[in-house]
């Protein structure tokens, strides 16, 4: 298992290499020109050409992406064109709020969306089965920026409800969680009601239900704990995708997170910014990733063995290679 966790962060550098390289190379194809929108329309050509050899705009892309990887490696995200503070610090200001809505959001997607699963599985091709997946597929089809601004127009400014946006307190995280999560609760509840039915097929779930345990027993204790294994790998995944959504959702409902602090880098054009938000956010994901594979692999069994299989036969190989070239 070691040796996998070590190879997997290997795996990590050359992935995180090409982000930041397609990063830098979409910078330099988008229109605009930081130095410009610094100085102002009204500012001189020499004044710009000025500012931008002072940001170093003018050196080829290989001296850009080679100065961001040397500051990366010394634990320097660059700083920013507009504010003039490190992208750390404001990452670690920001970071939270992002990662509490995406928390809050996938407790929420997971708390609906496996009951949700369950209930249609237990009643397969009845009209609540039905039901269910009808709504789970126009959950999964519609925009999350517009159910949260049907959300705002309803709960926030018809009834009142819930602040229309801010973070003064736990009501003001119901909305954008809301509408963060509806896409993500329906992917969750098909994945589990298909898992359930190919669980309550199989002969353990059989054997239960002859030697008369209860069919509430046999559902959630014996169907539905195997059933959630394969549910952790789309968590993971979803996880990533929900820091995406955040985007959307941090600029809907004005919450100060990561994701709000990066579009406004992207409109005015704060390169260091968007480089260091996007290698971070993708930091982040691939650990999750990793985590979650290391989670699957201890839940899993036949994973573990499947990792000793393979480790024996590459051990089995190095020596059948050692001893042909003693030979």
């Amino acid at each position: 298992m070691l040796r996998y966790i070590a190879k997997r962060l290997l795996m990590m550098i050359p992935v995180l290499l090409g982000i930041a390289l397609v990063v830098q190379i979409l910078i330099d194809i988008t229109p605009g020109d930081p130095a410009r929108m610094m100085l102002g329309v009204n500012a001189t050509e020499e004044k710009v050409q000025e500012l931008r050899e002072e940001l170093g705009l003018n050196d080829p892309l290989p001296v850009r992406y080679g100065r961001f990887l040397w500051q990366v490696l010394h634990g320097d995200f660059g700083t920013s064109f507009v504010t003039k503070r490190t992208v750390m610090d404001e990452v670690a200001t920001r970071f939270p709020y992002t990662l509490k809505l995406v928390a809050i959001s996938m407790l929420m997607a997971l708390a609906v969306g496996i009951p949700v699963g369950v209930l249609a599985a237990t009643n397969q091709n009845t009209w609540v089965d039905n039901l269910l997946m009808f709504l789970s597929l126009f959950c999964v089809s519609m925009p999350a920026f517009w159910f949260s601004l049907l959300l705002i127009q309803e709960f926030a400014v018809e009834r009142q409800w819930f602040p229309l946006s801010g973070i003064e307190g736990f009501r003001s995280w119901v909305l954008p969680s809301l509408g963060l999560a509806v896409g993500f609760t329906a992917t969750i509840a098909r994945q589990t009601r298909s898992n359930m039915l190919e669980v309550i097929r199989q002969d353990h779930i059989t054997t239960a239900r002859a030697k008369g345990a209860p069919e509430t027993k046999v559902i959630f204790r014996h169907a539905l704990k195997n059933a959630l294994t394969p549910v952790i790998m789309v968590v993971g995944s979803m996880f990533g995708i929900m820091l995406g959504g955040a985007l959307i959702s941090e600029v809907i409902f004005s919450i100060p997170g990561l994701g709000q602090y990066t579009v406004q880098a992207l409109v005015n054009r704060d390169y260091p910014v968007i480089q260091g938000t996007v290698l971070f956010m993708s930091i982040v994901f691939s650990i999750v990733m990793l985590l979650v594979d290391i989670t699957f692999a201890l839940v899993d069994p036949r994973i573990r063995s499947q990792y000793v299989r393979s480790s024996r036969k590459k051990m089995q190989r190095r020596e059948e290679k050692a001893c042909g070239t003693e030979s």
